[in-house]
């Protein structure tokens, strides 16, 4: 079934105690991977921020928006971490006395829908490896929208309006924020171009 026709998933409680101890690093500090929004606004106090390389995943388009970025009847994409490849993103250190706080906000604000995974990843840093918490798409999620074609994402993002605003908006903002950072956006510049011209056809999720 096309991840627009699912049903929504319901608000999420507050994190489980359970799952805030499970990402708890044994000793030391909490380190924090930000891919996308989290990186220019990530919304909590730290003590160092570094960009870093992450292997195993991939910033995409994958993620189906029915309400920032799009509606249920017409769906926008936003940014997850996908399978595959790597990203280039920036990592925090949080103070131990206040990782708990953090990873509890960090729940709140990645975890509305149920449509990420909170993991524990590997993060290569200027001279060290450091293991960071992110967020990396659920690919069992009503949600998740799967590998498309830049054509296609393209047709659904050109289209796709919500409370937040247009999702073409959404994408040219992320790119002007990662082109801030100094972070390669080659393939969201294609997309952008693919959004922008008129002979691309129309379409969206259920083509």
């Amino acid at each position: 079934m096309p991840p627009d026709l699912e049903p929504p998933s319901p608000p999420s409680p507050t994190a489980p105690p359970h799952v805030l101890n499970a990402l708890m690093p044994p000793r030391g500090d909490l380190w924090v991977f930000g891919y996308g929004s989290l990186m220019w606004d990530p919304g909590f106090p730290f003590a160092q921020a570094e960009a870093g390389l992450l292997h195993g995943y991939h910033r995409a388009f994958c993620m189906v928006s029915r309400r920032h970025r799009g509606t249920p009847e017409r769906p926008g994409l936003v940014l997850a971490l996908d399978k595959g490849g790597s990203c280039r993103g920036m990592s925090y250190r949080v103070d131990r006395s206040s990782a708990e706080a953090v990873l509890a906000y960090l729940w709140d604000r990645e975890m509305a829908r149920y449509a990420y995974l909170p993991r524990t990843v590997t993060v290569r840093l200027r001279t060290q490896e450091v293991q960071c918490t992110t967020f990396v798409a659920d690919r069992d999620h009503a949600s998740y929208a799967g590998r498309l074609t830049p054509q296609r994402a393209a047709r659904i993002i050109r289209r796709a309006h919500g409370g937040r605003g247009s999702n073409r908006d959404y994408l040219a903002s992320t790119i002007a924020h990662l082109d801030e950072l100094g972070v390669a956006v080659g393939p969201l510049r294609h997309l952008l171009r693919l959004v922008d011209d008129p002979k691309s056809q129309d379409g969206g999720l259920d083509d």
